[in-house]
């Protein structure tokens, strides 16, 4: 399988150095275009679309393949191979930085740092671990996309956003939502939603960041802090800005906490 065609890969940039940038639940590589503009004269900038987003080969989806996110985290080390990248900064938004996280165990050497931005390693809330939802409102949720993903997407998308003030934010997630196959998407909103990778935490072994919006309804700045402490060599960084998307809604802020983390880190 050509693996540049099935995830869509775009490559650009003047620098050496290997950034890939790994999109959320429901939307597309085209959601970094207000953040990518402002590494490509010191990094190599690549993009792509997971199997069954944007513009990948949807016929490459495999349902027992991406039945985890094991399933995910295999293609991002085989698009690494396929590019002959190492010492990658892998950046992730929402469940691509848990994507991330399991890539990295598998081939740490493909990586050298891991840049997240709101993640969460569970969505629900267990036995004193806050992940800002119960039980209850995920299986609601999960039943909800079941019978109405098209009204649930309507419903979801100026939530996660977080940005009344700019409904055309929550109008392109939206549409991008709806753009996916909707067999597609619900599977992939149960992987995201019903998942568990806290005990992944701990074997990270390269230099991580955590991007934090305050407040994030999705993935609230109690699981950013948790991430940031169960990760060896974690940094932390609060933005002040309110959603889930701050690279399509505050992309300066994001832009400024990424490059503040990459010079600190040098």
């Amino acid at each position: 399988m050509d693996i540049l065609k099935r995830n869509n890969i775009i490559r650009f940039g003047r620098g050496a150095v290997p950034m890939l940038f790994s999109h959320g639940y429901g939307c597309d590589q085209n959601m970094w275009r207000y953040i990518t503009s402002a590494f490509e004269e010191d990094y190599e900038v690549y993009l792509f679309d997971h199997v069954g987003s944007g513009r990948s080969q949807e016929n490459a989806y495999d349902p027992e393949k991406y039945s985890s996110l094991e399933g995910y985290a295999s293609d991002v080390v085989e698009i690494c191979e396929c590019l002959g990248l190492k010492d990658t900064i892998f950046v992730g938004h929402s469940v691509s930085a848990m994507i991330g996280v399991l890539a990295s165990i598998k081939r740490p050497s493909l990586f050298s740092q891991l840049i997240m931005v709101g993640p969460s390693a569970k969505y629900i809330n267990q036995n004193g671990y806050f992940g800002g939802f119960n039980e209850s409102d995920i299986m609601e949720l999960v039943e909800t996309l079941e019978s109405n993903y098209l009204g649930w997407a309507s419903h979801i998308a100026p939530v996660i956003t977080g940005r009344p003030d700019k409904p055309e934010f929550s109008d392109e997630l939206n549409n991008s939502f709806c753009s996916m196959n909707p067999d597609i998407a619900k599977q992939f909103a149960k992987v995201t939603f019903l998942g568990d990778n806290r005990k992944d935490l701990p074997k990270v072994t390269i230099p991580s960041l955590v991007i934090q919006s305050n407040p994030d309804t999705i993935a609230p700045v109690e699981v950013g802090k948790y991430i940031q402490s169960e990760i060896p060599n974690c940094e932390y960084i609060e933005l002040d800005s309110p959603g889930h998307c701050p690279h399509l809604t505050e992309p300066q802020q994001t832009i400024a906490a990424i490059k503040s983390y990459l010079n600190l880190s040098k």
